[in-house]
This record gives C-alpha cells, sequence and structure tokens, in this order.
C-alpha cells in the first residue's frame, strides 16, 4: 500500500492526495513536518520536504515525480491522455501551474498566511513576473471545461490546489488577485472541481487540519 507523507495543509501534499483519490489507489496517510531530522524520513525525502510517499518499492519524493510514478504504476482510471503530444501538454500546464505561478506567489505568503511582511521590492518583482507570466499561462489554459480541454487530468489537481493561492496571496498583499485582474476569471472553474469528491476530501482534510490545537 501508498503511504502519503506530509501534511494535509500543504498544498503539494493535497495534490498527490487528490490523485490518489482520483486513481482509486489505496493509500494511507502519515504525518509528517518539513524538515525532519529523523533518519527514516530523510531516507525517502533526502531534503526533508513534503510530501513524499513510501511504495513497496521504496521512497520516492517530489511531487511531478510522484504523479508520473501514480500514473504510470497505476494505469487504472488515467489522468494523462493516452496520446503523447497531449499528455506532453497537460504535463506543460503542470509545469507552468507550478513554477512560474504558484513558487512565484510563494514569496508573498509570509505575509499574505503568516503574519510576516514583505518588502515593496519583493512586491513589485512579483507582481511584474505574475503579470507577465499569467499572460503567458492564458494562451496554454483551457477551461474547457478543464484547464486541458474536455477531460479531467493531473493539470486539474494541481489546479484545484494551487491556483487560489495565487489568487489570495496576491489579493491580500499586492490590493488585487492578479488572475481575475488579468482576465482570468478561474473561480467557476475551481467550483466546478469542487464538486468533486476528491476535492472535497481534500478540503474536508485540510479544515480538519487546520482547526488541530
Amino acid at each position: 500500500m501508498i503511504t502519503l507523507c506530509g501534511f494535509a495543509v500543504s498544498n503539494y501534499y493535497n495534490i498527490v492526495k487528490q490523485v490518489l483519490l482520483e486513481k482509486e489507489i489505496a493509500f494511507q496517510e502519515e504525518h509528517v513536518t518539513t524538515g525532519s531530522k529523523d533518519a527514516a524520513v530523510l531516507a525517502d525525502s533526502p531534503l526533508a520536504k513534503v510530501p513524499f510517499i513510501r511504495t513497496p518499492q521504496g521512497g520516492l519524493c517530489e511531487s511531478a515525480v510522484i504523479l508520473d510514478y501514480l500514473e504510470a504504476q497505476y494505469p487504472a482510471h488515467p489522468l494523462l491522455p493516452s496520446d503523447a503530444f497531449a499528455a506532453a501538454k497537460v504535463r506543460e500546464l503542470i509545469t507552468f501551474i507550478n513554477l512560474h505561478l504558484e513558487l512565484v506567489a510563494r514569496e508573498l505568503y509570509g505575509q499574505a498566511f503568516f503574519g510576516g511582511t514583505v518588502t515593496e521590492a519583493v512586491q513589485a518583482s512579483v507582481r511584474k513576473r505574475l503579470e507577465k507570466n499569467i499572460a503567458a499561462f492564458k494562451r496554454l489554459a483551457k477551461f474547457a471545461p478543464y484547464v486541458a480541454g474536455d477531460s479531467f487530468t493531473l493539470a486539474d489537481c494541481v489546479a484545484f490546489s494551487n491556483l487560489p493561492l495565487v489568487g489570495m496571496a496576491t489579493r491580500a498583499v499586492l490590493g488585487e488577485d492578479l488572475l481575475i485582474a488579468s482576465g482570468m476569471d478561474y473561480k467557476p472553474y475551481i467550483k466546478l472541481l469542487g464538486e468533486r469528491p476528491s476535492s472535497q476530501a481534500v478540503i474536508a482534510g485540510r479544515k480538519a487540519a487546520m482547526t488541530k490545537p
């Protein structure tokens, strides 16, 4: 059985969790925090990052790698198109969302979510990069009705956990949701995904983790 290690507030943990649920893969969850010094954690995630998974073959870290493994190892309920080019386009969307949107917006999280502050220079840099990157992402995203087209894919699992964070962080720190400001009305799309049982399970798990003392 797969063991998903991490914590349910993590967006990347929830991406992997949603994929496991969508593909109907049996798994259990193990609470592990970032930066653990435990030898068993470091054996599976050498940088002590989460999420990582434990499989019958051994540990595996880095969420994008984990998604590819799950898709290849568990072909039932596929979340990638069978056509190689179409599958690559899904991975392209994943890369854009993770690296060019969420990772940039992450520089605002300290102020947006954790009571810290972000300098005006960092705010200006994030705004400039995100405005450029969102415009590029709009050229790739279809929202017809899913981000890659007419089928639910791995990219939707990534978008469901990451796009709202980009919107919330930019609204909290920069004064406007840069996705909305760019003309990308992504909220009906997120509402559509939120109707899926896997999305509801992810939301419930996150809420439960956030209310724990």
